[in-house]
């Protein structure tokens, strides 16, 4: 609720309205991440993620309406080559170093109940 909030804030904010975290949120992103902090450490976070939101208020105050949205800075292509049939191991060559085989399969410890 708390971050739907500030994700607001952010989205709405007019050029100069400052965007500021207390350490109550801080706090409560932290409970969200399931990270335990500690007072000193959530001060010091509660600074760093303000300095770095004031970075982001001063990018925003630039005019970017001639420059078009760049998803990556240099050109990006997919390499494909060709399939090309090679040789390949026979079962029983795969399965020489398995700990615990089946027939022609590795047999693993279930991981799903």
């Amino acid at each position: 609720m708390r971050l739907q909030a500030l994700n607001l804030s952010l989205h709405t904010c007019q050029p100069r309205c400052p965007v500021r975290l207390s350490s109550e949120e801080v706090e409560h992103v932290a409970l969200l991440a399931r990270l335990g902090l500690t007072e000193e450490e959530r001060q010091r976070f509660t600074e760093q993620l303000n300095s770095i939101l004031s970075h982001f208020q001063a990018l925003s105050e630039l005019d970017t309406s001639q420059i078009p949205p760049t998803s990556h800075v240099v050109e990006v292509a997919n390499v494909f080559r060709p399939d090309q049939v090679g040789p390949s191991l026979t079962p029983e060559q795969a399965l020489a170093g398995a700990p615990d085989r089946g027939d022609d399969t590795f047999r693993v410890p279930r991981v799903v109940e």
